[in-house]
């Protein structure tokens, strides 16, 4: 690893993670349902190799991205470093594809020999021989039961393939439920200053029960970065999942947009980009343990790095939470409890 970045503790887990960590869910490039678009492969690596270089430790995947291919990513670009320098890996599991069909919606599934069957293919692709984090990606819509699903998860714990499991999209009542079968060590809810609503219960409830919290797309899936307009939303790829979202459409893109230029003048006053802002608050919220940022070039990591160690003051958020109720943009709480 190279330069050191402000870590936290990942709930009752023994890992120290740094508050930002690498998301590589574009990484798996084009031809599935839920793609960025084509991507690069080379780009890919370097990307990864220059964010642990930057201090980064930990590396966000999950098997269904690219159907596998971002773990065959993620692999290439940690293999040959030294022990001491590998960076957690984080991935999910549930999502499953029909192979004749890639580019159909992934179904949900929690079915425990399906689980079984996940992990050992996730092993295979990410060459390792145990997994630091692994996480239901979504509640299953199978029929099977949430004890079900997670007494599977606390099984791979127990026999040593995962080091700490976790829940990804689940609300309060299904972490309550889970928490009653054996802890949960992590939680990942969709949280920025657009989607704020797991500010008022999923992340208490990770605070009260010593569970680590890594919220997923702080910057919005890039509405937050400052570089989005109309014209570059009308002219984004096919292909590209975000242009058929309604976050990137009428009157919600307006209002996404509006937000995003008024965190302008946070960025300015800190020397930073907009989409170090955009995670920085995230971050300030009781809870939250890290960021999970996404980045396919290098010189994007560099964007929003200072995050990690970037403490938003009282007038900061007081100017963020205003600029929240001015657009009208999203729901949930617009600024942390005081």
């Amino acid at each position: 690893m190279g330069s050191s970045l402000p870590t936290a503790r990942l709930g009752r887990t023994d890992m120290e993670i740094s508050r930002v960590g690498f998301g590589a869910w574009a990484l798996g490039g084009g031809g599935w349902a839920f793609a960025w678009g084509s991507q690069d492969d080379s780009e890919s690596i370097a990307a990864i190799r220059h964010a642990l270089e930057s201090g980064i430790n930990w590396i966000d995947t999950a098997a269904v991205y690219g159907l596998g291919h971002s773990e065959e990513v993620v692999a290439r670009a940690v293999s040959g470093l030294a022990p001491a320098d590998r960076p957690y890996i984080f991935t999910k599991a549930g999502l499953v594809w029909d192979r004749r069909d890639p580019s159909s919606p992934p179904r949900r599934v929690g079915n425990p020999d399906s689980l079984r069957g996940e992990v050992e293919a996730s092993l295979r692709r990410l060459q390792v021989e145990r997994i630091d984090l692994y996480q239901m990606h979504w509640p299953a819509e199978d029929g099977t039961a949430l004890e079900d699903y997670w007494a599977t998860f606390l099984d791979l714990k127990q026999q040593g393939k995962v080091r700490a499991v976790g829940l990804s999209n689940h609300g309060v009542e299904q972490l309550e439920a889970a928490e009653k079968l054996g802890h949960v060590d992590s939680v990942q809810p969709p949280f920025n200053l657009i989607h704020r609503r797991a500010g008022a219960d999923v992340l208490p409830w990770a605070a009260a029960h010593g569970t680590g919290a890594i919220v997923y797309s702080p910057m919005a899936s890039g509405l937050l970065t400052g570089a989005f307009t109309p014209e570059r939303v009308s002219s984004l790829d096919p292909g590209d999942w975000r242009s058929r979202h309604p976050d990137f459409q009428g009157e919600a893109l307006r209002a996404n947009l509006n937000l995003a230029e008024a965190i302008r003048p946070v960025a300015d006053r800190h020397g930073v980009s907009p989409a170090a802002v955009a995670v920085a608050w995230t971050l300030s919220f009781p809870g939250v343990t890290g960021a999970i940022v996404g980045a396919r070039r290098p010189s994007q990591v560099d964007g929003w790095l200072p995050a990690a160690g970037l403490e938003l003051k009282e007038d900061d958020l007081a100017h963020l939470a205003a600029a929240v109720e001015a657009s009208g943009a999203g729901e949930g709480p617009s600024a942390p409890a005081g």
